[in-house]
């Protein structure tokens, strides 16, 4: 436990000397609430679909989480580049256990941006349906962090060099992101859509949040929720037979 401890700590003091980065984690997401959420508030509104500044903001949150656990990985590459990961796995420690400790650190850092995000948008017309369920908003953000920090973690390890990373996940984010029902109901999108919104993973974090927000589901909560740790348990486990095989 110490070594994870350690490997997240660091990952924790990385973050707080970066006050840019601080910034922009929520500057970013923060437009895309404001942006659509007012420009489309009338066009939801006559829809008859309600406030959409209060349906856009749990798939904001996601995005939040998903762009910067995502890119975590890119950690892993820079620890390659300048020896500390190569120092690190020669010690006598287990690889799984290096592993947990930046993975850890990164879902933290997407947790805490994400919950940051939340209160910012508080100030600009955001509020949840029960402050109670924030408690499960939470978990589903916890869930959705760990996840995509371990798909990173599993391609941070594989490829070797910071193009080839960017290629990979730039592919991925936008689709993943933008097919998940972050920005739109689900309920009357064309098939094709639809399919691909049902078997991309975010769709059901995102789902979950907009249930324990704003209490409006898709699919259930307890649907998301089995589908999201599935997800969790396959990319981590993912994630750790890559990492026991990296090469230095």
């Amino acid at each position: 436990m110490g070594t994870i401890y350690i490997l997240w700590l660091r990952q924790m003091k990385k973050f707080k000397r970066s006050g840019v980065r601080m910034f922009l984690a929520v500057v970013q997401p923060l437009v895309y609430f404001l942006a659509l959420g007012y420009g489309f508030n009338a066009i939801f509104e006559k829809a008859g679909q309600g406030s959409y500044v209060q349906f856009i903001m749990p798939g904001v949150i996601a995005q939040t989480i998903l762009f910067s656990c995502m890119f975590w990985g890119a950690n892993i590459m820079f620890d390659k580049q300048f020896g500390f990961l190569k120092e690190t796995l020669v010690a006598p420690v287990s690889r799984i256990n290096v592993m947990l400790g930046g993975a850890l650190g990164g879902a933290t850092i997407g947790v805490i941006q994400g919950v940051i995000l939340f209160f910012v948008a508080l100030i600009f017309g955001f509020h949840p349906y029960s402050w109670v369920a924030l408690f499960t908003t939470l978990l589903f953000m916890i869930l959705l962090a760990v996840t995509v920090v371990s798909f990173s973690s599993a391609v941070g390890a594989r490829v070797n060099d910071m193009p080839t990373f960017a290629a990979v996940t730039n592919f991925l984010v936008v689709p993943l992101f933008f097919l998940s029902g972050s920005m739109y109901p689900l309920n009357n999108i064309p098939g094709v859509m639809k399919i691909i919104a049902y078997i991309n993973p975010l769709s059901y974090a995102v789902d979950a949040m907009r249930a324990t927000l704003i209490n409006q589901s898709h699919f259930g909560l307890t649907t998301d929720f089995i589908v999201m740790s599935v997800t969790l348990v396959v990319l981590f486990a993912f994630s750790v037979y890559r990492f026991t095989r990296i090469e230095i």
